[in-house]
Order: structure tokens, then sequence, then C-alpha cells
């Protein structure tokens, strides 16, 4: 389908005369011009005619013939949802005052089957499912592996050169040196002249207290207080404690320590995470019990321990 005149030729074919409904076919346009002339490209909208829509375009490509002439392509993508024996009309290239068209077209759309007007309304196709980008997915899960891979080498690497900056011997904490018990309660002597409480700061004085006494009871039992909860505390506490019989190492009344020990620490609770609004009684039975939890299990000399026994029989 040509129409020629002087240097430009214009052309247009469409791949698929024949087309079912919702199906899509191309239309090429091309243009074969001299250099010097001007081609004025015909406007396309979203139809190329009533019933035929342009489903996708293609810009137009510029193309140098080995003549020293220029052909210029363009491809629209075409559907129709009619059922129809359609006419395309011409296309028209200007150039100055003249207009150059292309030879008109047919395109025939058929419905595949037949409708059922007493049906109700059905999609033309069936719906198709997606299909799984697999490689998509493998490389997100390559790439999470790597990021974790590396994250992992990061810390090790981290821990390595800190390792390497510490000092072969490190120093000891002097707290470390002396009884916990001398130590437990030169704290609990500080808590004391300041009652922090008396302020309103009833959360940070019931955490000093109890902080006092977890840190005595993992120096003191070997139990890592500091690093348990309340009741794994308790938990640990209850065979060292729980009973009315003297301790090999001089603890007396051991179960009635448990006990105020464990109202310690659940008060102590109710108020970091409970809110929990204590008494001024309350707060000084808190730092009594506290010093006589240590004072009573203090660790004794063997020989102290001995003694308490004869004095005893």
């Amino acid at each position: 389908m040509l129409s020629t005149l002087v240097a430009i030729i214009v052309s247009a074919s469409i791949d698929s005369t024949t087309l079912m409904i919702g199906d899509q076919t191309d239309l090429h346009l091309q243009v074969t011009h001299d250099a010097t002339e001007q081609v004025q490209w015909p406007v396309f909208g979203e139809t190329l005619q009533d019933g035929i829509e342009i489903v996708d375009r293609t810009i137009v490509d510029t193309v140098a013939l080995p003549d020293g002439r220029v052909q210029l392509n363009q491809y629209l993508t075409l559907t129709s949802f009619k059922d129809s024996l359609f006419a395309i009309d011409p296309l028209v290239v200007t150039s100055g005052q003249d207009s150059f068209w292309t030879d008109p077209m047919a395109l025939n759309v058929v419905q595949p089957f037949e409708i059922d007007s007493a049906m109700a309304v059905t999609d033309i196709k069936d719906i198709e499912k997606a299909p799984i980008w697999w490689w998509g997915i493998i490389r997100w899960i390559l790439l999470g592996l790597l990021i974790a891979g590396l994250a992992v080498g990061g810390y090790y690497l981290w821990r390595w050169i800190e390792s390497k900056r510490k000092p072969q011997e490190e120093e000891i904490d002097p707290e470390l040196l002396r009884p916990a018990d001398e130590v437990a309660l030169e704290k609990l002597d500080a808590i004391k002249a300041q009652k922090i409480w008396k302020d309103g700061k009833v959360k940070e004085y019931q955490t000093d207290l109890t902080d006092v006494v977890r840190e005595y009871i993992s120096r003191r039992f070997g139990v890592q207080s500091t690093e348990k909860t309340s009741d794994e505390t308790l938990r640990a506490m209850k065979p060292i404690l729980d009973s009315n019989q003297p301790s090999a190492d001089g603890i007396q009344n051991g179960k009635e320590l448990y006990e105020r020990l464990k109202k310690m620490l659940q008060l102590a609770d109710l108020v970091k995470f409970a809110k929990w609004h204590t008494t001024p009684d309350e707060n000084e039975m808190a730092l009594t019990t506290a010093y006589e939890f240590v004072q009573e299990t203090k660790e004794v000399q063997s020989d102290e321990v001995e003694s308490t026994k004869e004095e005893e029989i």
C-alpha cells in the first residue's frame, strides 16, 4: 500500500487483517523523504478511529538511508472490542502545502463464540494467572543472605578488633576486692541519707534499693540476680534461705528472710512496672529489709560459725 509523489513515499501496513475480539495487532506507518524535506507527522490519540483503540505506540524512529534520504517509522498497537469489519481511513502526512495519504486498510474483528443474551455478562477471556517470577524471588533471597553475611562478618570483625585493643589483663574493680556486705551496707547508707522517695522519686528509690540487694546476692551466693527477674531470683534463693534451721554458713531464720526478701522485690516490681504508689512506711520498711537481709546473711568466718553453734548448745 503506497502513495508516491515527488520525493516522499508514504506507506502503512497492518500485521494481521483478521483479529479475535480483544486481541492485538501492530500497524506500521513508514515515510521516506529527502533529507531537505520537512514532514508533519500525524498526531494519534487514544483511538485510531471509532471502535479501534491504540494500546501502545513507539516513538517515531529516524533511519538515514544510503542514498542520502531519510526513513521515518512508527508502530501502533491496536485492539478492538467490537465485532465488526472496519475500513481504516487513509493516514495523512503533510509536507509544506502538500499532503500524502496511505492506502485504505481493512481490519476484521471476529467474535469467536456466540453470545447468549439471556445469560449474565461474562468476561471475554478467562482470567489468567500471572507467572511466578522465580528469578526475582531468588534474587531477593540471595540479596538478603548477602546482607546477613556481611552483617555477621562485620560483627565478628569488630569483636576481633576490640579484642586486640583490650589489654591482656583487665583491671579488677576495687569493690570486688572488698567484702560484699561491706560494699552493700555503704550503698544502703547513701540511699538512706538521700531519701529521694520523699521528693517523689519513688521508682528511682526502689530501683536503687533492689539493685544493691541484687548485686549483693550475686556476689554473696553466686546467683546472678542482676541478670534475672525477681521471680527467677526468688526461685534461686528459695533453697538457700527457705529453712528454719541455721545454715552451714551461719544464716539464721532463713525462711523468714526469704519471705521478707520476696515482699521487698515484689513491692519494687509493682512500683517500677505497675506504677504502684507506696506509703512512707512501705519505703522505710523496704530499706530496713535490705539492711537486715545483708546483715543477717553476710559471710562470717568459720570460727565465728563454730562459736555460734557452741553458744546454741
